[in-house]
C-alpha cells in the first residue's frame, strides 16, 4: 500500500514501515560517529520501540556492543492497516543489530503484567544469564493492577486550583487559551499508580527474585521537571506527583541494590516532541519556543543525543555519577541555562497565531511529531508501494 500519515488529535493512527527504518538507521549511525563507551553488555529495556526506551536500545548495543532485550507492545499490520511505529522500530532495529553480531530480543505484552515479568525472566536465564542495565522508560495513560485486576488511569491536570495559559493546536498554528480543572485526590491517587514507581519496583524485584540482575547492576527510570512556565501543568501536577513517587522509589532501589554493587537513578531528561508530550496542553508550545532557542545557540539534542551524552558523560564515564542535591541524573542541563529560559519566556510572551511561525520553531515540532510515526524522512520514497507486514527476528 502507499502509506500516508493520518491523524487524529496528537495521535497518528499510521506509521511507516521504510521511514521508521531509516530513522532507526539514523541513530544507529550517530552513535557509531561516537566513541565507544565502555557500558553494560546485557541490556533489559522496559519500553523499549520509541523515544528515550529505543534510544537506550540504540546506544547500549552500537555504543556498547552490548546485547539487549526490549520489552513492548505487540502490533499487527494487515494488508489494509500498519502496524505501530514501535513495532517497526523495533523491526529495524534487530534487524541492524544481528547483522552486528549481537543478541537482541523482543518480548511483547503489557509491561504491567506478570506474565510478562515472568518471559523476561526466563528469557533473559536463558540466553544471557543475567542483565547489568535496566532501563524502565514506559509512559502510559492506563494500568491494570496485575494481582487485582483493578485498571488505573492516569490525568494530565493541575492541583489545587484551575490553570489557565497558552496552548498551540500543532497542526493548523492556532494559538489559543486553555483552562484546565484541577484534580481530585483520586485522580492524583490513580495517576501515581500508573506513571509512579510502583511497576519500577516490581520488575527489580522479578529479576532479582529471579537470580537474573547482576550485582552490580545498575538501573535508570525517565523524568521531567521543566521551568517555571509548565511548572502548574506539569512538576506541581498529578503527573509530577507520580514524578515525585518515582524518585522516591529511586531511592529505594539504590538503598537495596548498592549493597552488592549496584545503583538506581532517575534520569531528569530535556523536553522533546513525543506522543506523551504531544497530548500535554501548553508543551508544545513551550517545545516550540525552546526549540527555536536551543538550536540558534547550537545545544538541540534529540533522543539519540541525549541518551548518548547520558552513558558516555554520566553512566559510564567512570568515577561517581554527577547527580543533583536529590540524586538525580540531569541532562536537562542545557535546556535549563538561563540564558536558553530567559529567551524562551521572552518568546513565550509574544507569542500568538499571526506570529508563531516567525518566533518559535513550530514548523520543527510538527516534522519531528511525524517523524515519530516514520513519515518526512529525507531520502524516503512516500509515493512507493510499501509492504506493512514486517516481521521482528527474534520476538519470543
Amino acid at each position: 500500500m502507499i502509506i500516508k500519515p493520518r491523524t487524529r488529535g496528537f495521535i497518528c493512527t499510521t506509521s511507516h514501515p521504510v521511514g521508521c527504518a531509516a530513522q532507526v538507521q539514523e541513530q544507529i549511525e550517530y552513535v557509531k560517529s561516537q566513541p565507544e563507551i565502555k557500558g553494560p553488555r546485557n541490556v533489559l529495556v522496559i519500553g523499549a520501540s520509541t523515544g528515550y526506551g529505543l534510544a537506550s536500545r540504540v546506544v547500549s548495543a552500537f555504543g556498547a556492543g552490548a546485547n539487549t532485550i526490549g520489552i513492548y507492545r505487540p502490533s499487527t499490520s494487515t494488508d489494509k492497516r500498519t502496524a505501530s511505529a514501535g513495532w517497526y522500530n523495533s523491526a529495524a532495529f534487530e534487524k541492524a543489530a544481528e547483522q552486528a553480531g549481537l543478541q537482541s530480543y523482543s518480548i511483547t505484552g503489557d509491561a504491567f503484567a506478570n506474565e510478562t515479568r515472568e518471559k523476561a525472566v526466563e528469557l533473559i536465564r536463558s540466553e544471557f544469564g543475567q542483565v547489568d542495565l535496566v532501563v524502565y522508560s514506559v509512559a502510559s495513560a492506563r494500568r491494570v493492577d496485575p494481582n487485582t485486576g483493578e485498571v488505573f488511569n492516569s490525568v494530565l491536570k493541575p492541583i489545587g486550583q484551575s490553570y489557565t495559559n497558552k496552548t498551540v493546536n500543532f497542526h493548523t498554528g492556532e494559538v489559543s487559551s486553555v483552562t484546565l480543572e484541577p484534580a481530585s485526590e483520586e485522580e492524583i491517587r490513580q495517576t501515581v499508580t500508573v506513571m509512579g514507581g510502583e511497576d519500577w519496583e516490581l520488575w527489580m524485584d522479578a529479576l532479582q527474585q529471579g537470580g537474573v540482575l547482576a550485582d552490580d547492576a545498575t538501573t535508570i527510570a525517565f523524568s521531567y521537571i521543566g521551568p517555571e512556565l509548565t511548572q502548574a501543568i506539569y512538576r506541581e501536577g498529578s503527573i509530577g506527583q507520580a514524578k515525585d513517587h518515582l524518585e522516591a522509589t529511586a531511592h529505594k532501589l539504590n538503598d537495596r541494590l548498592r549493597t552488592t554493587g549496584g545503583r538506581a537513578y532517575v534520569t531528569v531528561a530535556k523536553a522533546l516532541v513525543t506522543q506523551s508530550s504531544s497530548a500535554i496542553p501548553v508543551v508544545p508550545l513551550y517545545i516550540s519556543a525552546l526549540y527555536k532557542v536551543m538550536k540558534e545557540k547550537g545545544l538541540h539534542e534529540g533522543c539519540i543525543e541525549q541518551l548518548q551524552r547520558l552513558f558516555a558523560d554520566r553512566l559510564y564515564a567512570g568515577g561517581d555519577v554527577p547527580t543533583d542535591e536529590q540524586g538525580r541524573i540531569r541532562i536537562d542541563d542545557w535546556e535549563m541555562r538561563d540564558d536558553v529560559q530567559e529567551e524562551v519566556a521572552k518568546i513565550w510572551n509574544e507569542l500568538t497565531t499571526d506570529n508563531i511561525y516567525d518566533l518559535s520553531d513550530l514548523e520543527g515540532y510538527r516534522k519531528e511529531f511525524f517523524q515519530l510515526f516514520g513519515f518526512e524522512t529525507d531520502g524516503v520514497d512516500y509515493e512507493a508501494d510499501v509492504d506493512p507486514k514486517v516481521e521482528v527476528p527474534h520476538l519470543r
